[in-house]
């Protein structure tokens, strides 16, 4: 529904917030023109690849310098991957607003309050990144509001909720194509059993939908499973199926005019097309095809608490989706593909959804001593495609590891692990933090000739393209001073990716989380030349 709001609008005078620096200087070339990142997937396919962004190269990105900070106040993770146009940088934070930094000095333009940081607990306000498109920021927030707000002014253009469902939430990021906007529903329902035993679980129903993107009008819903339904009985009434939720942000091949998600597993019931590819009409919002790549795997938060029961009858492994597809072409054959918790990257042929190669890059191994714990060795959020090589990091997969593969038939061109020693910290060495990680969930990204991966362990790294070598590397975990004025630190790095832009290297820092835990931190930091 569109209406008022009761966010604000705060403008920072530049000059007064610039006084804060950090650090200063240019880069040593002129940025390539047009080397935006404009939102999550970076372009329609997904494919996380800047090739305009030829300032960085691997002769110099071994000299990068941290150029500025910013601290978001009171977070504890920081997961809105920023986007960046015209000179401009968009990052929303757990507080619930959404901020527009200078990109080269990280003073505030302006601050948008959309006043949904309390309206879950816990309170992840804004978790997904920006898209940027026709001088609007579109966002989702933690009560499944999309979001349109003046790119220059920071004023509201409109909102509109998603789903009525009271756990229902966005951690997908949108999608802008052809005046309408696109993006997935995902919940917090999946822990309702855990809270209360005799939750009546469980009813949300993932989606993917599309809005007009000048107006917010909702033109059409697709859910990934049918209605549920009730069962009564001890302890109480009981719903499936369930879930399904979209954690991933879609993608789109123009040519078809077809739209890829990737979808959750079920928190009720055996339905039959979760944990899925799947491909939509644009136009419709009607479903071409679905593949399940892990039927019948049935999980949610109930499952960790031995014995199972209530909500968990049976529990599942938790193999969900929550990586995007890539969409590219092989020999002329257009495919779609995505990584999965499983460890496995799937490539389909995206006419009708039949397999193409498969290549587990990680075998599903538990860290924890609860069910579904496997999952977290798998690919978590997404993969990198520069036209030549699919890049694609596994999470705890002890270690945790960043693979080249060849599109054509998925084998293995290089693999670098995370490093043994990334969870010492290096000036000066001290004892482990405890919360540390070998892994890398985060989604790639890559510019001509380098690879970018985030490590649990506190490390942005930098990689050659063509062997794997780490070309660069910044500890993150440290406390900081933002430009804001606002101090932080530094943690886990988790929940996004790096964005590549106009000669900068721009990452979020920090990451908890109450069952897969992690280094907390408040920072985004920004990376360049001298």
């Amino acid at each position: 529904m569109n209406g008022n709001t009761v966010a604000r609008v705060l403008r920072i005078p530049i000059l007064a917030v610039a006084t804060l620096l950090l650090s200063t200087g240019t880069t040593a070339a002129d940025p390539a023109p047009n080397a935006d990142w404009p939102m999550w997937q970076f372009d329609s396919p997904g494919s996380r690849y800047n090739r305009n962004e030829t300032t960085l190269t691997p002769g110099n990105v071994g000299s990068l310098q941290l150029k500025w900070a910013f601290a978001f106040p009171g977070a504890v993770a920081q997961s809105s991957q920023p986007a960046v146009v015209d000179g401009v940088l968009y990052s929303g934070g757990r507080d619930g607003k959404m901020y527009a930094l200078d990109a080269r000095t990280g003073a505030t333009r302006w601050v948008f309050d959309t006043g949904t940081m309390l309206e879950h607990i816990p309170a992840y306000g804004l978790r997904d990144g920006p898209a940027v498109a026709g001088g609007a920021v579109y966002f989702g927030d933690n009560a499944a509001n999309l979001w349109a707000v003046d790119a220059v002014t920071g004023h509201e253009r409109w909102h509109t909720r998603l789903d009525n469902h009271p756990l229902s939430i966005i951690t997908s990021s949108p999608l802008v194509f052809e005046d309408h906007v696109y993006i997935g529903v995902s919940s917090q329902e999946e822990g309702g059993g855990l809270a209360d035993p005799l939750y009546p679980c469980c009813t949300f129903r993932g989606s993917v939908v599309s809005v007009d993107a000048a107006s917010g009008a909702v033109q059409w819903k697709y859910s990934t499973l049918a209605q549920p339904t009730t069962r009564t009985g001890p302890p109480g009434p009981s719903f499936s199926p369930s879930g399904g939720a979209v954690w991933s942000s879609p993608t789109i091949d123009s040519a078809t005019r077809t739209l890829y998600y990737t979808s959750g597993n079920p928190y009720t019931g055996t339905p039959r097309d979760l944990e899925s590819i799947g491909a939509v009409d644009i136009d419709t919002g009607t479903r071409r095809w679905v593949n399940s790549l892990t039927p019948n795997d049935t999980w949610n938060v109930r499952c960790a608490v031995p014995p199972a029961g209530g909500a968990c009858p049976v529990p599942g492994r938790d193999f969900d989706f929550g990586a995007h597809a890539n969409i590219f072409d092989i020999g002329g054959r257009k495919v779609v593909g995505a990584g999965q918790k499983t460890g496995i990257y799937h490539l389909l042929d995206a006419t009708d959804g039949s397999i193409v190669w498969q290549t587990q890059l990680s075998v599903p191994t538990s860290p924890l001593p609860i069910e579904g714990a496997e999952s977290l060795a798998g690919i978590q959020w997404g993969a990198s495609y520069d036209g030549s090589r699919l890049y694609v990091a596994t999470y705890g997969a002890n270690p945790g590891t960043l693979f080249a593969l060849d599109p054509g038939d998925g084998h293995l061109l290089w693999r670098t692990p995370n490093p043994a020693n990334g969870c010492l910290i290096d000036l000066p060495p001290v004892p482990m933090d405890p919360l540390c990680q070998e892994s890398m969930p985060n989604a790639v990204s890559s510019s001509p000739g380098l690879v970018y991966e985030g490590s649990m362990d506190g490390k942005m790294r930098v990689f050659a393209a063509d062997t794997g070598a780490i070309l660069w590397e910044y500890n993150t975990h440290r406390p900081f001073v933002g430009v804001n004025g606002v101090p932080g630190i530094g943690g886990g790095l988790n929940g996004n990716g790096a964005v590549v832009a106009n000669g900068m290297l721009y990452t979020n820092s920090g990451y908890a989380h109450p069952i897969t835990t992690g280094m907390p931190g408040n920072m985004l930091l920004a990376f360049g030349l001298p």
